[in-house]
Order: C-alpha cells, then sequence, then structure tokens
C-alpha cells in the first residue's frame, strides 16, 4: 500500500502526489494535530499554530504563502530541521519538494512556497517558539535575533484547525487580489 487514508477520506499518493488530490480540509486538520518540535516541547503546539502566526507577520502579498509553507507536513512527517540537511534524509526532502509543487499546483501558488523572506521569517519565530517552549530556550540553537514577536498560545486542535481555515479565506482573497491569480 503507497497511500495514506486522509481525514476527509481520500486515498493521498504521498510519493506521487496529484493537486487535485490535495485537500484544504486534510491540510488544516492534519497539521492542527500534529505538535512541532516532534513533541519535545513543555506544551501541545501545533503545526497549524505556527503557520498562522508565521502568516500573521507576512506581507499580504506573501501570507497565503506563508500560511501553506508546511502544508507538506500534512502527508507526511515534521523532520527536524537539522536533519534535513544530512545525506540519509535526501529522500524525504525529495518527497517535500514533490508534495509542495502538488501543493502549489493545487492552490495557484509560486513553487517554491516558501521564498527568502517566508524563510526568515520562518526562523525568527523560533526565538518566540524556543523562549515559550523549550526547557532551555534557544540554547544552542544558532538562531540570530530578531525575533518575530509573536504570542504562542498552544491552540488546541479544534481551534487551530479553526484559526488555519480562516486564515486561508482571509489570505487567498488577498493573494489573488495582489497577485492577479485566479
Amino acid at each position: 500500500m503507497t497511500w495514506i487514508h486522509t481525514f476527509t477520506g481520500r486515498r493521498f499518493t504521498p510519493l506521487a502526489p496529484k493537486a487535485n488530490d490535495v485537500s484544504l480540509d486534510d491540510i488544516a486538520h492534519a497539521l492542527s494535530m500534529k505538535c512541532r518540535y516532534n513533541g519535545h516541547c513543555s506544551t501541545f503546539y501545533s503545526v497549524a499554530e505556527h503557520s498562522v502566526l508565521v502568516a500573521s507577520k507576512a506581507t499580504p502579498r506573501l501570507a497565503l504563502r506563508a500560511l501553506m509553507h508546511d502544508a507538506h507536513e500534512a502527508y507526511l512527517v515534521d523532520l527536524a530541521a537539522p536533519l534535513k540537511g544530512a545525506d540519509e534524509f535526501a529522500g524525504v526532502c525529495d518527497v517535500e519538494k514533490r508534495l509542495d509543487k502538488a501543493i502549489a499546483e493545487r492552490f495557484n501558488l509560486p513553487y517554491p512556497i516558501k521564498d527568502n523572506e517566508i524563510d526568515r521569517l520562518d526562523k525568527r519565530i523560533l526565538l518566540d517558539e524556543g523562549q515559550a517552549l523549550m526547557h532551555r530556550g534557544t540554547e544552542g540553537w544558532n538562531v540570530t535575533g530578531p525575533a518575530l514577536g509573536v504570542k504562542i498560545q498552544g491552540w488546541p486542535p479544534h481551534i487551530a484547525k479553526a484559526q488555519f481555515k480562516q486564515a486561508f479565506i482571509r489570505y487567498s482573497q488577498w493573494h489573488y487580489e495582489l497577485n492577479g491569480a485566479a
């Protein structure tokens, strides 16, 4: 079996993703149920909340892309950043890229979804997250400031899912108005 059964009942094939199989409901649900930092934080903090917070600090032109920068994790694991550069995980990173391409196509976003500005926001939030969620803060992380300046709340999954979907609706409108995409 090479497919996964998604929240909406789809048979999704992460190794050969198709844009038509990508679902906002699946993404919002799965990301709301996945804890950042492989669960090694002081309280539950979902990938969905992280994505909403990053997007909240992006420009209107980039907000939807910032919201969707980790959407591939709905169909795959959240691989810890220090491991992504290791040769042993190159195959996982290739799958992430294929998923990102399908997600970008489904929502009419540029590929790659994550550009340099979104990457900077994604790194700056680490300072907020480390301070709020980690026993030793960001000690040894080699992350420089300034922090993104967001409040980590640890939304329960049903709140994180609703916030993600509301942000998607709002930012989609901005994205299509500002970027001329239909």
